[in-house]
């Protein structure tokens, strides 16, 4: 097994285990606060701490910054690469403390006027509370996500990829210690109550930013990181990563403004609006991170590479067999959820009736978004490991006016499933966009006919399949899902191979 093959496969070990994790907590929070106005508050108050972590943490910079630090180290050694990292780290620290003062300071009008019109003043007031303290949270994060980015551009991946499972954990401690009033039985253990409530989650958030940094730590150490107190805009590196980033922080705001047009309308739908887009969102992305994600950071250095050799053949066959992984997995995953979705949302939340069905038709319609953000993930990255930020910056502007013009559209017939219906037809049109455009430059890119002849039918029989089993087989809803979704990903196994063969060449 080859490189790019062991990273991804590890990347998409320590993701699923955080997916797992992640969805294990979300259980917990939505059996001890249910779809109602306290959690609608929370997850709206989430929406601008986390665009200004994803503008410098895992998204926008590190996009930008892992392509230069990666010619730094291969045409300079690390000693000089670290010094570049030590100079965008203390800029990013220094933006993100002033933009979390802005953000605090401002947090009222924000929420009244942007987040949450629809909200009525009391959630207003507890959304701007949770914003406040949760931007403690961003600013750790944030940094936290600069040293992954460092660490993967040393082609070390491991301790990044375990950092996301201690960020969960610290969520976790929130939810079961920090926010119940009463004592928390989990099995055989107690854990005693401090009695915060919702408040309680966002300490959570602190405590696992913390932990996120805390453990990258050791490899910093190990691939002798030494910090420079500097702050250089003259430094030709510097100046190349904010070439890029200008760009790159423009597109990742626009991705990140798509939420808040999301919340903004879903606030005018009713309680657990908010909660159900948020959840339903969440579950699309468990097998999409562990695809598109795993696979595109595990890219990213080498892609960067290939580009800096001037090995422009390889760049295209690894782009091409990329996207061939991508359809193989992606449209039988999900096809299978797509008929058994119901039973495990049943499980999981724990909601009425009413409540469940609407998540059922929120999530079923993110899942169309599965093999869409897959693509973008890769196709941005190729892009910037060229070092041309422009392409992705014009697919992200066309993709927000569509989603937000779509959502508007759609929201008022068919609620939260319009908005995700929105989503999905976004962000298919983005990642096929990023990838004709990578194909006219480099003929092959889309040369994947086989693997859509293939693999389209057996997605569609694999699924019919399993729903028939779903309804035929003796056993509880839940049993029979899991048996019948098993058995229909066994049988789409064999004709995923080739891409599979593929991954393993990688």
């Amino acid at each position: 097994m080859k490189h790019i093959a062991r990273s991804t496969l590890i990347i998409a070990f320590f993701f699923g285990l955080t997916k797992i994790i992640s969805i294990f907590r979300t259980a917990l929070v939505a059996r001890q606060f249910g779809l109602s106005p306290q959690l609608d508050a929370f997850n709206a108050a989430n929406n601008l701490p986390d665009l200004l972590a994803a503008l410098i943490s895992g998204g926008a910079l590190a996009i930008a910054f892992i392509p230069v630090l990666s010619e730094y180290l291969d045409r300079n050694g690390r000693p000089t690469a670290w010094a570049l990292f030590s100079r965008v780290a203390n800029l990013a620290f220094v933006f993100t403390a002033s933009a979390s003062v802005l953000l605090a300071l401002f947090a009222g009008p924000l929420v009244r006027y942007v987040i949450a019109p629809g909200f009525i003043p009391s959630q207003q007031a507890l959304a701007v509370n949770l914003m406040r303290i949760d931007l403690i949270g961003t600013l750790i994060f944030a940094l936290s996500g600069l040293v992954s980015a460092g660490l993967q551009a040393n082609q070390h991946f491991l301790l990044p990829a375990m950092a996301p499972v201690l960020y969960s954990l610290g969520q976790i401690f929130g939810v079961i210690v920090l926010a119940p009033t009463t004592p928390y039985h989990l099995g055989p253990i107690t854990f005693p109550a401090l009695g915060m409530g919702i408040y309680g989650l966002v300490y959570g958030v602190i405590l696992g930013a913390l932990l996120h940094l805390g453990i990258q730590i050791p490899g910093l150490i190990h691939y002798q990181f030494r910090w420079s107190p500097v702050i250089s805009l003259h430094d030709p590196g510097v100046r190349k990563v904010l070439v890029l980033l200008g760009p790159s922080l423009i597109s990742m705001f626009m991705f990140q403004l798509n939420f808040v047009a999301r919340d903004n309308l879903a606030s005018r739908l009713g309680p657990g609006s908010v909660t159900a887009l948020t959840y339903g969102f969440f579950i699309m992305q468990v097998p999409e991170t562990l695809l598109g994600t795993a696979l595109a950071i595990a890219l990213l250095p080498t892609l960067s590479e290939q580009i800096a050799r001037g090995d422009f053949d390889v760049f295209c066959q690894t782009l091409n067999h990329a996207l061939r992984i991508l359809l193989a997995l992606a449209l039988p995953i999900t096809a299978l959820l797509f008929v058994g979705i119901r039973p495990i949302i049943q499980l999981f939340f724990a909601f009425d009736a009413a409540g469940t069905q609407l998540m059922v038709s929120t999530t079923r319609a993110f899942l169309g978004s599965i093999l869409g953000y897959a693509m973008v993930e890769i196709g941005v990255r190729a892009f910037y490991s060229q070092q041309k930020p422009l392409p992705p910056l014009v697919t992200a502007f066309l993709r927000m006016v569509t989603y937000i013009g779509l959502s508007v559209l759609l929201f008022r017939s068919l609620g939260t499933t319009g908005i995700a219906l929105a989503d999905t037809i976004a962000v298919t049109f983005e990642g096929c966009a990023l990838f004709y455009l990578l194909n006219r430059r480099f003929s092959g890119v889309l040369a994947v006919q086989k693997t859509l002849v293939r693999i389209i039918p057996v997605a569609l029989l694999s699924a019919f399949g399993a729903a028939v089993l779903m309804r035929l087989l003796p056993l509880p809803a839940l049993p029979a899902t899991l048996v019948a979704l098993t058995l229909g990903g066994l049988a789409v196994l064999p004709f995923t191979w080739p891409e599979l063969k593929l991954l393993i060449k990688m």
